[in-house]
Formats: C-alpha cells, structure tokens, sequence
C-alpha cells in the first residue's frame, strides 16, 4: 500500500504542475507578458517599503516611504532617530505608532548582524534563495512574503516567489494549494510547481498574472467566473457557473 500511496501523491504534485503551467501561459496571454518590474529599490529599501505597505494601501505607504527618505538620508539615521520622529514621517500609512519601532527594530537587527557596519542587503546576492529567504526571515517581523518580495522586488532580482492575498485566492480556488493552505505556507506549495529553472522575471511574470487575475475577474466576492480565461482549469468557477 505504501507505493501506491507514495505514486497517487506524485501523480497529484505532477498533475498540479501542469495545471499551474497552463494557467500560467494564459493568464501571462491575458494580461500582457512580459510585465516590467513596478520597483527599481535597493534590497534594503525595498525591506523597508514592504514594512510600510502592510495594510495600507499603495498609494499612502508611497507617500510614507517619500516621506521618510526626505526626512532622513540614510537608513542607519532613521534606525537612530527617535522613534516619535519616524511615527511622524510615515504618518500616512496605517499604525505609524507600530511600525516605526519595528522598522528601526528590523534596521538594528540588519546591521547588527552586518557586524556593525552600514545598513544594506546586497550580499543576498551570493547566497542560494533558500538561504537568503532563511536569512531575512530570522528577523522578527518578516515573514516569507517579505521575504520573497525584498528578493525579487528589489535590484537583487531573485527568483523568489512572493504570494499575496490576490494570488492566493486564486490559486485556491484553482486547487493549486489546498482550501485550508493559509498564505504564509503557500509560499512554499506554489514555488514548488514552478520549473526550478525559472529565471526572476518568470516568477514575477507569474506572481504578476495571478495577482492581476485576482483584482480583474477572480474577485473576492462575486468573481467574474463567466469571463475567466482559466475557468475549465477552476473546479471553484465550475461550480458557480452550473
């Protein structure tokens, strides 16, 4: 019984690799593949600017992070200046009075381990994905879709995948991942049904379908299942549509 099981488990991770790459080709057909990086930060900006978007939307943690660069000119005097100073520069994104101390929290941390030289992360560079992803996410406060975004974000561009709330749903819905698989270990899933040979712009290509996918037809509350592209792939739509 055990190699049957061990086959019947193969057979589902194969079967979902080949789904995610059709749903890949049309979703990149639909929305226009290539698609150019939105971010031209260095690692550690980037970090910083992840920190800042969490809950809040993207054109307030813009004005957040504009905010901070023009108050502060480098990072190493925003992770020594008084916390009531940062809460007040990145006012305009949700709960200032938490993330200013968790970014100079995270700022202290980066270059502590840097042995105490200047702030920056241009060194994940050298290091295997799984290595640099392992490195960010020792730090308290950055979770795998941190992680990931700061990687393939930034001017490093890695090939890491982030997953946010948009591409989950519909990766979901497609049965790419399980209906209980929250985002943080979805991470993980998804990766492993892309070709390990992907290159960063495939992955953000890939990431950028999905999202856009979510925000355009598979929405929240009464997606566009009638219209969608992927939907003889979604046995979620198929159910809707009968």
């Amino acid at each position: 019984m055990i190699p049957d099981l061990f086959s019947a488990a193969d057979a589902d991770t194969e079967a979902r690799r080949r789904k995610a790459l059709l749903v890949h080709e049309r979703l990149c057909a639909e929305y226009g593949a290539p698609f150019p990086f939105f971010s031209t930060k260095d690692p550690l900006s980037e970090l910083v600017s992840a920190l800042l978007s969490h809950r809040t939307r993207n054109h307030d943690s813009h004005r957040a992070y504009q905010e901070l660069r023009a108050r502060f000119p480098t990072w190493e005097a925003v992770r020594d200046a008084p916390t009531e100073e940062v809460q007040q520069a990145i006012s305009a994104c949700t709960w200032p009075e938490q993330k200013a101390p968790r970014i100079q929290a995270v700022l202290r941390e980066v270059s502590t381990r840097c042995n105490g030289g200047p702030c920056h992360l241009e060194f994940l560079a050298d290091l295997p994905v799984p290595e640099a992803r392992a490195w960010l996410e020792a730090i308290p406060g950055i979770g795998p879709k941190t992680s990931a975004a700061v990687l393939l974000f930034s001017t490093l561009r890695i090939a890491a995948m982030p997953v946010d709330s948009h591409h989950h749903r519909v990766a979901q819905r497609l049965g790419l991942i399980g209906p209980k698989v929250g985002e943080a270990a979805a991470h993980k899933l998804l990766e492993a049904l892309l070709p390990p040979g992907w290159d960063a712009q495939q992955v953000y290509d890939h990431h950028e379908a999905l999202m856009f996918h979510g925000q355009k037809c598979c929405y929240f509350h009464t997606p566009a299942c009638g219209r969608c592209v992927v939907l003889d792939q979604c046995p979620f739509g198929q159910a809707r549509v009968r």
